[in-house]
């Protein structure tokens, strides 16, 4: 049972910090000019990155764990959710993140704009995985 507690405990932490972005990071960037929301986007995208994809990847490791300990199906659930942010970030969000990274240091108009609004709505996705899990490991533990 120690896994599918940690597994909820990571995925709280992936979905928390996911909404972070979508409810106060990313509407703060964009009260920015274009150029700055970029040179405030890159390392925040870093760091997030960074910490997102352990999250995630732990929550799906964690996630196998509690199922193949305690056979209950809905702990496999949990895990494939929230694993499933790696393949909808590399397929989804990535081809977006790579553009924004080429764009050169201070640029700035409505492309940059537009392309940090559209990586939003493509992170409220992942925020969307991240809630799932979170409830499909809570549904678990009280099994």
């Amino acid at each position: 049972m120690i896994y599918g507690l940690l597994a909820l405990v990571v995925a709280g932490l992936f979905t928390g910090a996911a909404l972070y972005i979508n409810v106060v990071e990313q509407p703060a960037r964009g009260a920015l000019a274009p150029a700055d929301q970029l040179r405030q986007w890159r390392p925040a995208y870093r760091r997030g990155f960074a910490m997102q994809a352990t999250l995630a990847a732990l929550g799906a490791i964690l996630g196998a764990a509690a199922f193949f300990a305690t056979g209950t199906w809905p702990f496999l659930a949990g895990g494939v959710l929230i694993g499933a942010n790696w393949p909808y970030t590399m397929i989804g969000i990535m081809p977006t993140n790579r553009r924004l990274l080429a764009l050169p240091d201070g640029a700035g108009g409505a492309e940059t704009a537009r392309l940090i609004e559209n990586w939003s709505h493509l992170h409220m996705v992942r925020t969307g995985l991240g809630a799932l899990s979170t409830l499909v490991f809570f549904w678990a533990t009280l099994s």
